[in-house]
């Protein structure tokens, strides 16, 4: 196998170099990751892991389990015997004990390596963290190594991918970032006839848990499918593995490890043919494929036509799901194989290009990849088209008329480089003579180029001949040895003339690229201290204006992510139509000029996508609609957008951010002083209700007046007391220091336990209670859904003028019972159904009736402890209806709900 001759294939890059070893040091810090990964619940991923634990157990290797879930297998339960494990931490949660991987003490323990299972689980609430998988990346960032479990349907990637198959959406995912930078992925496969036996023996889940799994997310064709899935991704990983290993080795011979593609598209007619077949072919083998365009010297010599035809096919192979590039360099075969050998990429498109006959030394670029890269296999694909010959082309696009002048000019160079070697003739020898006009030839390159050098050559070969060469005056040649002198001369002139033509054009296109890359750094520089959106806005249309000669409009999205047209924009700016912007933002894709949507708009709408979702849209007017063509081109606008996108997502969060903190402070410094002020306001009136009651019983009693104002003294200070209790209620449960005491209870003792206490206040309203006898029994706290219900028929009584009726039903729906409390006075302020259920709102008479706004948040907080719900609605008849959702006393078992949730880990 032939060695490159280019250096550049051998020589490795410094900086390259450099980060990797800044890399390798990073990671010698951090521990290593491995993830045993499978298709499917019960393929023996855990099972795999424990085996690998206790190879590393023997080895001495300071081990301990810091989760794992066996889930009843016994022959899993075995291979846990005999590990250290740490305990587990104990977190209430809805009046439970749940179990959860202690962080703070394996991070305390430290061990060499730990066994977290079910990469993919969410933490209850109250953890430090929401996910396991950001518990395991705290493990790995202080140094310990971690052996985990994943499915593939936990994968974000693949996650609507699995829905779609299966039926059942999964909630609990892995970022692929994680999986992709895991130090080593272990695929744990097995056929799914045998995991279908298994689960029929009952390895996976219980015998009646097993049948119900088969008959949805264990079909056949399900497996068979994820099966594919995990075996695709898996391979997706290896192949990054083995484009590392070349990159770090340094190797640069191909090695086909798979069919993938790379097409060369040329200048010439009939490439969009050529992009086609690639597709075609890409389609069969099912693998990947690049299309890239070289721009070499001679790119520039062609007519705009020609010059533009490539990258109109490069945005062709884009749209079929190529992988595009432009290249620079002087010959295209160079690249060609540099690109294949750094992409592991096994084969080759090109187009035919048979040279003429009268240009026989020429080779086609087929046959010079072929002598290039022995390793390589070399695709030629016939042209749709020949390309019309030279002498069909208009004059103007032969030479254009901008180029005279540079001819003109190559001209005078010569003919002034004779001036100043005619005073030189009489002192320096012909050979040194011949040296002025080289350097012509050489100036003439750099400052004109290719075709000017050309003609400088043979200019200067004429003139050294008729003014230098004996005999003088004439081109007749009296010594034949200058014909050797004149053939040396017009070669060097040539080659001369053509490197530094080329070297000027990779300088240019050099300085083109470190151009772009410097802006996108002033601008990201500029954007990281970015406050406000009008800032971000503001520096993206100066970067537009001054780099791409653009000028841009910007659609922002508002708090409900309802896409706003901008304020101000230029007079003289295109109409912006709401439609297509709010059909880019739809579908996250380009639309308007230059696009295959509504392409004869003037204006081109790109949808600005940060991480986590559309911040809006780019509206962009092009002066030069034809800058779009090239995919740098478009690739630099793309990154401007994600820049944009991302700063604006970055601005929002941290108003988010500062929002919330502000919020969090106000609320603890408010439960704070209403705790405390709630406190300080209980023993005076406790001292105030006893000492009317013992007015009541002072000798001689009381007359009737005394009577009533003693009365009215012990009700408001019985409703303050009502008001002081409910503060202390909201803090307690916002501190989460209320645990529910659940017992088994019949409907009716809760609610009549209610209606006794609220006796003195329903006696001017007409209560009618209608709960049938069959109602089956709830498992509820029954002194807190008491004041739920004394909370509602307070909220009733106060609400509604005296004489009103006031109904308490309830019923069962399917695994729920509904429990509704009706009212026929004014109704709910209308569109405030929700917000009344919010501390410190209240309804329409806000100034009429007492109360502070706490009794239906408190409400909605005790009904969602119970894992219920409540929410407020318009009684048909007039009046307001509040339902309360509870779960029933017999709920279904734990198991796989049709569509509802994934299957358990293994």
């Amino acid at each position: 196998m032939p060695v490159p001759t280019d250096p550049a294939l051998r020589r490795p890059d410094p900086d390259e170099l450099l980060a990797k070893v800044q890399q390798e040091e990073a990671r010698a810090r951090r521990g290593r990751l491995k993830i045993f990964f499978g298709a499917s619940a019960g393929v023996g991923k855990t099972f795999a892991m424990l085996v690998a634990a206790r190879q590393q157990l023997v080895q001495g290797v300071d081990l301990v389990i810091g989760v794992v879930e066996t889930h009843g297998r016994q022959e899993t339960a075995v291979l846990v015997e005999g590990i250290e494990q740490i305990a587990l931490k104990e977190i209430p949660y809805r009046g439970r004990i749940l179990r959860e991987f202690d962080l703070d003490r394996a991070l305390a323990r430290r061990p060499a390596l730990i066994l977290v299972d079910e990469l993919a689980h969410a933490n209850v609430a109250g953890s430090r963290h929401p996910k396991r998988w950001q518990d395991v990346e705290e493990l790995l960032a202080a140094g310990i190594d971690v052996y985990s479990t994943v499915n593939v349907q936990h994968l974000e990637s693949l996650n609507d991918v699995v829905s779609g198959i299966t039926g059942i959406r999964v909630w609990e995912t892995v970022p692929d970032r994680v999986f992709d930078e895991a130090d080593e992925v272990v695929l744990v496969d097995l056929p799914p006839d045998e995991l279908l036996q298994r689960l029929r023996e009952g390895k996976v889940y219980l015998p009646n848990q097993a049948e119900r799994a088969i008959r949805n997310f264990f079909r056949k064709g399900n497996l068979l499918a994820l099966r594919e899935l995990a075996l695709r991704r898996t391979a997706d990983r290896v192949d990054e593995d083995v484009q590392q290993y070349r990159r770090d080795q340094l190797v640069t011979p191909v090695w086909q490890t798979h069919d993938a593609l790379l097409v060369c598209i040329g200048a010439g007619a009939g490439s969009e043919k050529l992009v086609r077949s690639a597709a075609r072919i890409a389609g069969r083998l099912e693998t990947s494929w690049h299309a890239v365009h070289v721009e070499t010297p001679d790119l520039q010599r062609l007519p705009p036509a020609d010059r533009e035809r490539p990258l109109k096919t490069l945005r062709l192979a884009q749209e079929l799901g190529a992988q595009t590039a432009t290249l620079s360099g002087t010959r295209v075969e160079d690249e060609a194989v540099r690109y294949a050998r750094t992409h592991n990429l096994s084969r080759l498109m090109v187009g035919r290009d048979d040279p003429p006959l009268w240009r026989f030394w020429q080779r086609s670029v087929a046959d010079r990849i072929g002598r290039l890269a022995a390793d390589l296999d070399v695709i030629q694909v016939a042209r749709a088209e020949r390309e019309a010959p030279r002498q069909a082309r208009p004059a103007r696009e032969r030479i254009a008329p901008a180029n005279w002048p540079a001819y003109a000019l190559s001209a005078a160079v010569c003919g002034l480089a004779g001036l100043i070697a005619a005073p030189l003739y009489p002192f320096f020898d012909l050979a040194n003579i011949v040296m002025v006009f080289l350097l012509a030839v050489v100036a003439v390159a750099v400052r004109f180029g290719r075709g000017p050098a050309v003609l400088a050559s043979f200019l200067g070969v004429a003139i050294f001949d008729f003014f230098f060469v004996p005999p003088r005056f004439t081109f007749a040649v009296g010594d034949m040895q200058y014909l050797m002198t004149f053939v040396v001369m017009l070669v060097v002139g040539l080659v001369i003339g053509q490197l530094t033509a080329g070297f000027k054009y990779q300088a240019q296109v050099a300085g083109w690229r470190e151009a772009r890359v410097k802006a996108l750094y002033e601008m990201s520089r500029d954007l990281s201290g970015a406050l406000v959106p009008e800032q971000i806005t503001e520096i993206g249309s100066r970067f537009l204006a001054t780099e791409m000669n653009m000028r841009a409009a910007f659609l922002l999205t508002d708090a409900a992510d309802r896409l706003q047209v901008p304020a101000q924009v230029a007079a003289d700016f295109p109409e912006i139509d709401p439609g297509i912007a709010q059909w880019a933002f739809d579908h996250g894709e380009a639309a308007g000029q230059g696009t295959n949507t509504l392409p004869a708009s003037p204006i081109l709408y790109l949808p600005l996508k940060a991480p986590m979702r559309f911040r809006g849209v780019l509206a962009l007017e092009m002066r030069d609609p034809a800058r779009l063509l090239g995919p740098e081109q478009r690739r630099l606008l793309d990154t401007f957008a994600s820049l944009i996108a991302i700063a604006l997502e970055r601005v929002h969060y941290v108003s988010v951010a500062q929002e919330t903190m502000l919020q969090m402070e106000s609320e603890r410094l408010r439960n704070s002083l209403l705790s405390a002020i709630s406190h300080d306001l209980r023993t005076p009136l406790s001292v105030l209700i006893g000492l009317v009651d013992s007015m009541f019983l002072t000798q001689p009693a009381l007359d009737e007046a005394q009577a009533g104002i003693a009365r009215k003294l012990r009700e408001q200070a019985l409703r303050i007391n009502a008001q002081v209790n409910n503060l202390l209620d909201m803090a307690r449960l916002q501190a989460g220091r209320i645990h529910l005491n659940r017992q088994w209870q019949p409907l009716e003792e809760v609610v009549g336990s209610a209606i006794r206490s609220l006796r003195p206040m329903l006696a001017e309203h007409r209560l009618k209670v209608d709960l049938p006898d069959d109602l089956p029994l709830v498992e509820v706290d029954s002194v807190l859904m008491q004041r739920v219900f004394c909370n509602l028929l307070e909220n009733a009584v106060k609400y509604t003028p005296p004489g009103s009726g006031i109904w308490i039903g309830a019923f069962t729906s399917g695994s729920q019972m509904e429990i509704h409390v009706e009212d026929n006075g004014p109704g709910l302020p209308k569109g405030r159904e929700e917000a009344i259920f919010r501390k410190f709102e209240r309804g329409q008479q806000e100034g009429s009736t007492p109360g502070v706004g706490l009794g239906l948040a408190i409400c909605r907080a005790i009904v969602e402890a119970h894992r219920g719900s409540i929410l407020a609605r318009p009684r048909p008849g007039g009046g307001a209806c509040f339902v309360i959702t509870l779960p029933l006393g017999n709920p279904p078992p734990v198991a796989l709900d049709d569509g509802q949730s994934p299957p358990p880990e293994n």
